[in-house]
């Protein structure tokens, strides 16, 4: 199993006041129920190897929250979860990078946190830096980089190390059309090895084309878990029906 989740749950305070040290330790010690809400609610699933699976959902669904745990960026409060083998994240534009470091040091730094030793790097490292098509600002600071040449050289690294299971939030939206479809042939190649893909999108013919199944997450909770096209049908067709329904209440008003 790739990954695996059992009635996970995700809590998160809602008090944004600024309070003393007694107050964080008296709520710390004795949680106010009504300062928490569930960002994720008893989710339960299993992807095996080699699954493509998108996650679905309005804005606060809770989709970003279930990619931070299966990357092990933060833990389950209630439940239990297992995510094996190596896993290659692109949650937000530089993720795992440093501003201040120039593009080919950034490459070696994010290889090494996703567990690469510095030979295998540098082995990997002309196909990273060709495939990217950063080219001579390669050796410039990241921070003079746009947001496409900074998902270029994330998305570049994440899938030439060759992950088991690669996490994909949205970051395809940033980029010029000729290296969105390169992203979409190598995730192709990717799915042909038989490795793992887990997505957030909210453009359904991306979803339906990457994926073959499909999680719904609403307000935290799984509604549905199904073939993609079945639920990208149920999913949009709400999201429909909630459209309509405030079109016709503002044109009331």
């Amino acid at each position: 199993m790739a990954i695996r989740f059992h009635e996970v749950s995700k809590i998160y305070s809602h008090t944004k006041k600024r309070m003393l040290l007694r107050g964080y330790l008296t709520n710390w010690l004795r949680p106010n129920a009504e300062d928490r809400f569930y960002a994720l609610k008893k989710v339960s699933f299993s992807i095996g190897p080699g699954e493509t699976v998108a996650v679905v959902g309005a804005n606060g669904a809770g989709k970003s929250t279930l990619l931070s745990l299966v990357a092990q960026l933060c833990a389950p409060d209630e439940g239990d979860m297992q995510a094996n083998g190596r896993i290659a994240a692109l949650l937000e534009l530089g993720s795992g990078f440093h501003p201040d470091l120039s593009g080919a040091e950034n490459v070696f730094l994010n290889a090494a946190l996703l567990g690469l030793s510095r030979t295998k790097t540098m082995q990997l490292y002309p196909e990273i830096v060709s495939f990217s098509g950063i080219g001579e600002f390669i050796d410039q600071p990241l921070r003079t980089y746009s947001a496409g040449m900074n998902m270029r050289l994330a998305f570049s690294v994440a899938v030439n190390v060759d992950p088991d299971i690669l996490i994909i939030d949205e970051v395809l939206a940033v980029g010029d059309r000729n290296f969105q479809k390169q992203c979409l042939e190598k995730i192709f190649e990717f799915k042909e090895k038989g490795k793992t893909l887990l997505c957030v999108s909210h453009a359904a013919e991306v979803v339906e084309a990457l994926c073959d199944r499909a999680l719904w997450l609403d307000a935290g909770e799984l509604v549905m878990d199904g073939p993609v096209k079945k639920v990208m049908a149920a999913y949009m067709g709400r999201e429909h029906a909630q459209a309509v329904g405030r079109s016709a209440i503002e044109k009331s008003l």
